[in-house]
């Protein structure tokens, strides 16, 4: 049975946790322009011991200032709105309108409704928590009940604005996408990502083209697509691709560790990092695409290196061919992919975008568990691909979970890259 070597112990660090000699620390800054001014006077000389009283109001020469920074104690607050019948001259009675959101039931308010799925989706506190934080700090009593229904109904909420994220993504000229797995009670289920640096799209579907197709994407789109060596993205011609330079990196490390008497996966390695600087340095300097001069030396050395490799692992009759084979190959054989970023300075080198927005999903696992069911995961997805995309733009979660649960739904702009 294969097992892959044990690393050695990394070297002991001699820098301390926590603050270093001579850092400039980061204490919060006094305000110009606080919400409330308190004064305090002395109540006596400290020369005669003379007591002041209220001229030490009128005869200050001077103070310091001192600034706390709080909030005021958070209580819940019933709101009773009466809609007055009024009786007029004519003899008729005219009842003020009922908005038709207004339920005729005692409810939460936006607030409280916006808290309990922020809780939910941003801050993955499971549901009976999220209950009981509310209850602790505000002093309603929402339900577990009533928390997944505030979910369920944010998701619908914001379906508009994921309708247009899935036309905007389609429109994008770099388009990164990823999968992964969440639970849902004991079982396992697929999800995958669709994102830009401005936009995400979350959705379960199965770990296969047509789940990739479930997205809503990838079939129109006509860019550069961005992922991993994955087959099933291998199924979209509109759209041109780069393959994951972090993802081969890690796999060129793993092959070193495994031979380290020989150089080839280090030199591939060496030479796609260099690459990644020089389309980083080229960039800085409106570049668009590496100077073939500077990226001559590097190209080189990855195809060399490729070379090397190749004669120490040739393929072989067998069916089944070594790791080390099938990455030579691939590197070879996906050259034009794994190297298109120098060719076009838009395309970032790895999927890293796609990975990041597909952390949240692993922090939900890990703090609250499985979902309890396939449509309070398809929910939750939907809510935090909006907030996600919220939070690219600048905005704040809670603040935009209100909007929209008072009508007023933040769309992303309608902006095509060039």
């Amino acid at each position: 049975m294969f097992t892959k070597p044990a690393k050695p112990p990394a070297p002991k660090s001699s820098r301390k946790r926590g603050g270093q000699p001579g850092g400039r620390g980061g204490g919060l800054a006094l305000v110009e322009h606080p919400d409330r001014i308190e004064h305090e006077f002395p109540d006596a000389c400290g020369g005669c011991g003379s007591p002041l009283g209220r001229r030490a109001e009128a005869e200050s020469v001077g103070f310091t200032r001192r600034q706390r920074t709080d909030v005021p104690p958070v209580t819940a607050q019933v709101t009773e709105t009466r809609f007055h019948t009024v009786a007029c001259d004519c003899g008729a009675r005219t009842g003020a309108p009922v908005p038709a959101e207004v339920p005729d039931t005692p409810t939460y308010g936006p607030n409280l409704k916006a808290l309990a799925v922020y809780l939910v989706v941003c801050q993955h506190v499971p549901v009976e928590r999220a209950a009981q934080l509310i209850a602790d700090l505000t002093g309603a009593a929402p339900s577990t009940g009533w928390i997944a229904a505030q979910l369920a109904r944010a998701a619908g909420l914001v379906a508009p604005a994921l309708r247009l994220i899935r036309a905007l993504l389609t429109l994008g000229h770099v388009l990164h996408a990823d999968e992964t797995t969440t639970r849902i009670r004991a079982g396992r289920a697929w999800l995958h990502t669709a994102c830009t640096d401005k936009l995400t799209l979350l959705a379960l579907a199965a770990r296969s083209r047509a789940g990739a197709r479930g997205l809503g994407v990838l079939d129109a789109f006509r860019g550069t697509l961005v992922h991993d060596a994955l087959n099933l993205y291998d199924d979209f011609p509109r759209a041109s691709h780069q393959l994951c330079v972090a993802h081969v990196i890690r796999e060129l490390t793993a092959q070193h560790e495994q031979h380290p008497e020989q150089r080839w996966a280090d030199q591939i390695r060496w030479a796609l990092a260099r690459l990644i600087e020089q389309a980083r340095q080229a960039r800085d300097a409106g570049l668009h695409h590496v100077p073939p001069e500077q990226a001559q030396v590097y190209l080189r050395a990855y195809h060399q290196g490729i070379a090397v490799g190749l004669s120490l692992h040739p393929r072989t009759p067998a069916r089944k061919q070594s790791d080390a084979t099938n990455l030579l190959e691939r590197l070879r054989d996906r050259a034009d992919q794994y190297l298109r970023f120098t060719r076009d300075l838009h395309v970032a080198p790895t999927n890293n975008q796609g990975e990041r927005d597909l952390r949240p999903v692993k922090t939900q696992i890990k703090i609250s568990g499985c979902h309890q069911s396939e449509t309070g995961a398809a929910n939750w997805l939907a809510v935090r691909s909006y907030l996600s995309t919220a939070a690219k733009h600048g905005l704040g979660a809670h603040a935009t979970l209100r909007a929209a649960m008072t009508g007023e739904l933040w769309m992303p702009p309608i902006a095509i890259e060039d």
